[in-house]
């Protein structure tokens, strides 16, 4: 038996592929005991949840507390599989139905939760890239701001805000560097990521963090889970242009911010690798760039697996 849940913000509707198991509980501790009740004696092949926001975040590890196998999986695939079967109408216990039949034709597979401090550090991140965003919006907001207005006190506020934030930012930092510090296998991950040329301590953090199977898939396999592998857009006699698409966009954006950082500096790994796309296959920048992004993960994915700093030698892997 595989079982869907639908999560809501006060509400988990469960349904299972064939409609024989079906109920809906309240989203808090008393709703996820009667929960994990039923689920042990219908003992499920697997329970499929959607990825929305943190709502589906303390089900999911109330129910790994209870080994009960479980899978988190991206809303849109689940939706497009609903479209595909017919399933057209949207309610919460006809999602619940839906993404258990999901769950049975796809077969994901079973998933281990991050533990505490590994999700502490992803919230701790996250909230990093918010102040970085807030930041970066009230310094366009004090540009905005023309003539005598720029002394005023709107121009002041702006100031006084950007104060808060950056205060705001470094004190986080300085929280992140320490509970990295305080674990030993956290700090040696990091130090391996930051062994590579052009990767600093945010993208280091944000790799490890929000790419967890780095060294565990094969270079092929990480790199469409990063979403910079390209996919072919034929069909006949038309051959597209092939194109990246999905994949994780933190971890995306690390690795563009880390080749550029090479690039300018005309360091390896990638410096030589996007001149010689550039100048002699005549690639387009943005072509280059993402072959370099892909090199570059490849690299990292070597150093983590083999757990070994990076060298010269391992350009060519």
């Amino acid at each position: 038996m595989y079982v869907g849940i639908d999560v809501s913000k006060d509400h988990l509707d469960v349904g299972s592929e064939d409609g024989a198991f079906t109920g809906r509980f309240p989203n808090d501790e008393q709703g996820f005991g009667e929960l994990t009740k039923r689920l042990r004696e219908v003992q499920p092949t697997l329970v499929v949840l959607e990825s929305t926001a943190q709502y589906q975040l303390e089900v999911s590890l109330v129910l790994a507390a209870a080994q009960i196998p479980l899978a988190v999986v991206n809303p849109r695939q689940v939706r497009d599989y609903a479209k595909a079967v017919g399933i057209l109408a949207k309610t919460d216990k006809l999602d619940a139905v839906a993404i258990a039949r999901f769950g049975a034709a796809v077969k994901p597979a079973a998933q281990t939760l991050p533990d505490e401090q590994t999700l502490e550090l992803e919230a701790l991140l996250t909230r990093r890239r918010q102040l970085v965003g807030m930041i970066a919006s009230e310094k366009n907001r004090l540009q905005a701001i023309f003539g005598p207005a720029k002394q005023g006190a709107a121009a002041q506020s702006v100031r006084d805000t950007l104060s808060y934030l950056t205060k705001q930012l470094k004190q986080l930092e300085k929280d992140l560097q320490k509970r990295l510090e305080r674990s030993p296998a956290w700090k040696a991950k990091e130090d391996l990521l930051k062994s590579v040329p052009g990767i600093g301590k945010v993208t280091a953090l944000t790799l490890a963090i929000d790419l967890p199977e780095l060294g565990q898939l094969d270079r092929k396999q990480i790199a469409s889970l990063a979403g910079i592998a390209p996919f072919n857009c034929d069909s006949g006699k038309h051959q597209g242009k092939r194109r990246i698409r999905g994949g994780r966009a933190s971890v995306r954006t690390a690795l563009y911010m880390a080749c550029l950082a090479s690039l300018k500096h005309l360091s390896e790994p990638t410096a030589s690798r996007y001149h010689r796309l550039r100048n002699n296959a005549k690639k387009p920048h943005g072509v280059a760039i993402v072959a370099c992004m892909r090199k570059l993960l490849t690299i990292l994915n070597a150093v983590i697996r083999d757990g070994k700093p990076w060298n010269p030698a391992l350009a060519g892997t």
